[in-house]
């Protein structure tokens, strides 16, 4: 009977991956087609295998590795502080209803502000190396975390508050034990989305403000008519973005399978 009753779920499941992926196998071949046929321009795109193995060919080379290391690790840097900075001032916006109320509005408009602009007094505070870019990230990232930590919490079910005051937890228990399992689920969805504004915010920076990084990369070979180059680097960039959104996807999906076994 529970065999039956989980065969459904399980290929259904399968069912969405395998579309999941026929349709970005069938828009990958199109566009492949559209390019070999020339129907789009070898000046305006070149077709996705020619991407892959321009790619390929710069990662072996080794003409990008620097490029590589310092998107990598701006990006890297810009993610790690903002959760940190995110979750610790949305636990603590959540637990001051006053200091929530003043913030909100905040939150609400805070990526209709242009923060390029504040490039040049980034430059001034930290100089001209790599922290500008990582601050730019971390304005990015931050308050999306924030978001998500704040609403996590909220959703923390007052009788599992109750239940560990009976049992007598200590806060760190019960923050470990009760609060962050329960609020994880929207945690989850603040890491995914402060990696991606992170990232987002480095790319762009590298793209007009800075002398290096993949971003640097794409823009100096758009400049110079290297379409080859260019491809290669915006397919590297997309392929990087969607697997660690995939990585963070599979550990979010097998922790939330292990509490529902629980």
């Amino acid at each position: 009977m529970s065999t039956s009753a989980r065969a459904p779920g399980i290929s259904r499941g399968t069912l969405i991956l395998w579309t999941r992926t026929a349709v970005v196998a069938g828009l990958v071949l199109l566009l492949e087609l559209l390019c070999r046929t020339q129907v789009i321009k070898p000046l305006t795109m070149i077709p996705p295998s020619a991407m892959a193995q321009e790619m390929v060919r710069l990662i072996a080379a080794g003409e990008i590795s620097d490029d590589i290391v310092q998107t990598v690790s701006e990006v890297g840097a810009a993610f790690a502080v903002s959760v940190l900075a995110g979750f610790a001032l949305g636990a603590l916006a959540q637990a001051l209803p006053r200091v929530r109320r003043a913030i909100d509005p905040l939150l609400a408009s805070w990526y209709a502000v242009p923060f390029f602009v504040f490039y040049p007094l980034l430059v001034a505070l930290f100089g001209l190396n790599a922290l500008p870019l990582i601050a730019i990230g971390v304005v990015f990232a931050t308050p999306a975390m924030m978001l998500s930590t704040i609403a996590g919490l909220d959703r923390v079910p007052g009788v599992l508050r109750k239940v560990a005051r009976v049992h007598r937890m200590s806060p760190l228990r019960e923050v470990m034990l009760v609060t962050l399992p329960s609020a994880a689920p929207h945690l989850f969805t603040g890491l995914k989305l402060s990696f991606a504004y992170a990232f987002i915010g480095v790319i762009a920076g590298e793209f007009i403000l800075s002398g290096g990084g993949l971003g640097y990369g794409i823009a100096y070979a758009y400049e110079s008519f290297e379409n080859r180059k260019m491809y290669a680097l915006m397919l590297l960039v997309l392929l990087v973005a969607i697997g660690v959104n995939g990585a963070l996807h599979v550990w979010e999906t097998r922790l939330a399978r292990r509490r529902a076994r629980t």
